[in-house]
């Protein structure tokens, strides 16, 4: 699979994790009300997710525990807690 067609299947795959919530209105955290298929499907379509993101980052050589890491320190100093908690303005605006 070439880099392309990775992040492309990964969309595709993000549209059916999509579906899993498709006409459940909100949805509180733990899945209250959840039959035991929906979550079984809901894990599987979260696995397809992963799987392709994985792969995706192997091929375009990411280390990508190290990259979620610096863009946590990127979003810590971008959108510094105390200012923004709560708030809705862009990080440019306070």
């Amino acid at each position: 699979h070439t880099i392309r067609n990775l992040a492309l299947a990964l969309v595709g795959e993000v549209g059916e994790l999509c579906e899993c919530f498709q006409w459940k209105g909100e949805v509180s955290d733990g899945l209250v009300g959840w039959s035991r298929t929906d979550r079984v499907h809901l894990g599987q379509e979260l696995s397809d997710v992963l799987l392709y993101l994985l792969r995706l980052a192997d091929k375009a050589q990411i280390d990508l525990p190290q990259a979620a890491l610096d863009k946590l320190s990127l979003n810590a100093a971008k959108y510094p807690a105390k200012l923004v908690k709560g708030s809705s303005k862009k990080y440019n605006e306070y």
